[in-house]
């Protein structure tokens, strides 16, 4: 997979990520950005835990959320992902999730890459260079 490009993935709302109404709560669309990063990730070939295992570790330094309707149980989301700037030790992930063709939420997120010590850490070569 080329990081370079959109990476387009799905999940389906299940109960445990609806309110009472049916309604997925607020804070479950950073649950399911975070599945679509780490999917993308895995998909080049840098699950996470291979960068555990080498101690980098990807800490979010900065969110904005914009929420147009309600996802609501039983959607399948549709989750595109898109690396739109990157800096030594740093990433920044544009996301939509939408559903039936309707744009549910966009959110920019900024990961810092980290060592287990919590200091900033450059990026992996393999994974910069996939970048460039």
């Amino acid at each position: 997979m080329n990081l370079k490009e959109t990476y387009q993935t799905n999940f389906r709302v299940y109960i445990e990520d609806t309110d009472a109404m049916g309604i997925v709560y607020h804070a479950n669309y950073l649950r399911f950005f975070e599945r679509a990063r780490s999917e993308m990730l895995r998909q080049a070939g840098l699950p996470l835990t291979k960068l555990a295992m080498l101690d980098y570790y990807f800490s979010i330094s900065d969110i904005k959320l914009h929420y147009y309707y309600p996802a609501r149980l039983d959607d399948v989301l549709s989750i595109s992902t898109f690396i739109s700037d990157k800096t030594s030790c740093s990433l920044l992930f544009e996301q939509t999730m939408e559903a039936k063709e309707k744009l549910l939420c966009q959110g920019t997120i900024k990961v810092v890459c980290i060592n287990k010590e919590m200091k900033p850490k450059r990026l992996p070569d393999n994974l910069a260079n996939v970048l460039n």
